[in-house]
This record gives structure tokens, C-alpha cells and sequence, in this order.
């Protein structure tokens, strides 16, 4: 999967967000987007994602050599984002079972090596709105690595976790990123230093 910003910008109402941006996002390359908080990383990642179209320029989506249309571009990712939800009303395997109805699992995994690799064995019938914070963080993160997916974006991953999660992130990143995409938003070295590229987001203010 690779990504071509070209002259990308995005505004609400008349302030722009961040606006010029040229970029290229190879496949199996990973990359940070950096900045301070309200900075607008989140914002670039979800035009990255085909949720926000952009207020000025173009963003092309290409996969083995064919153009994908930014409609399609959700059956090609997986995301860990602050701003999504998980179903609070289902158990935990109820989770994990509607969320590979729309994904498949990557190579080396399946549901159970999926609750061996949370931890979370013992929780298999346990509502997720029981779940703590950080427990609710690595399913997302789970859920994200373990799909079959050419690009993971991942928006502040080590919230909420203590530093036990953090180590088990960073052990996760590194088993599932092989040949894949993989863009983090992140303020905080510790959930990016693995990657080979950086964009610093203020350097596109207006």
C-alpha cells in the first residue's frame, strides 16, 4: 500500500488546520506524524484514513500497482484511535468475532493466539464496559495489529497503559508491522522510536 499527499490541506470553517503537505507514504515503511497536542495530527491522520477529505489538494491510494478509490480505501486499513469506540454492550469474544467478520486475521493468528496474545483469557465473557481503561487499549491495539491489512494507523497508543503496556505495544508493533504500512500520531518518543520516518506537522501551518 502506498500514499501520495499532493499539496494537502484541511480547514474547519475559515482556519486551516495544516495546508502544503507533499508526501509520499511507501509500503512497509513506518512513519511518525509528529506535533504538540492540538497540533492537528489526528486530523491528517483521518484524511490519511478517507474519513475528512481534504479541503485542498489530492490524496492518492495505490496497491499493486492499481489506484484505489477513497471509498474503498477502509477495506485496506486498520485503526487504534483515541476517538473510536468499541461496543460496550458485547463480552469481549463477542468483540473480537464482530470485528473479524470485517477483517480477516493476519497470518499466525487466530481467536484464541489473539487472547493468549491480550491476556485477557480469563475476560473472554466479560462486557467491555467492565474493562479498565488500559485493558480496553491493548484490545484495540489487538484488534488492529492482528487484522490482515496492509496499513495500521495508530493515533496516541500508549494511552492509558502503565509500562508493562507500553512494552507489551512496542512487542506487538514488532511482531505484526513486517511489509506493512504503519503511521502513529504520537508527542511521545517512547511510541515511535521505531519508526523510519518523521512529519512534523507545524512545519504545514499556514
Amino acid at each position: 500500500m502506498e500514499i501520495n499527499l499532493e499539496n494537502i490541506g484541511r480547514r474547519f470553517n475559515r482556519d486551516w488546520v495544516f495546508q502544503h503537505l507533499d508526501y509520499h507514504f511507501a509500503a512497509g515503511q513506518s512513519y511518525a506524524i509528529l506535533g504538540p497536542n492540538g497540533s492537528g495530527k489526528s486530523t491528517l491522520l483521518q484524511v490519511i484514513a478517507s474519513s475528512l477529505t481534504p479541503s485542498m489538494g489530492h490524496i492518492r491510494y495505490i496497491r499493486n500497482g492499481n489506484m484505489i478509490e477513497p471509498d474503498n480505501v477502509y477495506r485496506f486499513i486498520s485503526l487504534a484511535v483515541p476517538y473510536m469506540e468499541l461496543i460496550e454492550e458485547f463480552t469481549l469474544i463477542e468483540q473480537i468475532r464482530f470485528h473479524f467478520t470485517h477483517k480477516s486475521y493476519l497470518m499466525g493468528y487466530n481467536e484464541r493466539t489473539l487472547m493468549e496474545l491480550l491476556g485477557l483469557q480469563n475476560a473472554m465473557d466479560k462486557q467491555i464496559r467492565h474493562f479498565s481503561s488500559g485493558m480496553k487499549q491493548r484490545l484495540k491495539l489487538g484488534l488492529a495489529c492482528c487484522s490482515d491489512v496492509p496499513m495500521i494507523l495508530l493515533d496516541e497508543p500508549t494511552t492509558n497503559l502503565d509500562k508493562h503496556g507500553v512494552d507489551w505495544y512496542l512487542h506487538l508493533v514488532d511482531k505484526t508491522k513486517t511489509g506493512r504500512l504503519l503511521i502513529v500520531c504520537s508527542n511521545q518518543e517512547k511510541e515511535y522510536a521505531f519508526c523510519e520516518h518523521a512529519i512534523h506537522i507545524t512545519d504545514h501551518k499556514t
